[in-house]
């Protein structure tokens, strides 16, 4: 017997998508109808940085994004403990000891 479940949504994943795209570094904007997440991979000592990809979705998708990742890091955290940031020896010459959060501008991680 055959199992055809009209919500179920075949995905095909290329290998050139699989090997994925490392990112240490996004910005994340947004108009009336559309959030744009852009994905950098940030270098030390390199005084720029290139944009490795874009993601644009409408406002609803970005927030079931936010909800569905809130989830996911629950389960995580569940599995293997707290995602706890990680926090320079000795202050690492910064003011306060604090590592700057790559995903929110002027952010505190």
């Amino acid at each position: 017997m055959a199992n055809n479940n009209p919500n179920e949504i075949k995905i095909e994943l290329s290998p050139e998508v699989a090997k994925g795209i490392y990112s240490n570094l996004a910005v994340i904007s947004h108009g009336a109808n559309e959030f744009f997440l852009d994905f950098i991979t940030m270098a030390p000592n390199m005084p720029q940085a290139k944009v490795q990809s874009r993601v644009i979705m409408t406002p609803e998708n970005a927030k079931n994004l936010l909800g569905a990742l809130m989830e996911n890091v629950k389960k995580y955290e569940a599995t293997f403990g707290e995602i706890r940031p990680k926090r320079p020896v000795n202050g690492g010459g910064n003011p306060g000891g604090e590592i700057p959060n790559p995903f929110i501008m002027g952010g505190k991680a």
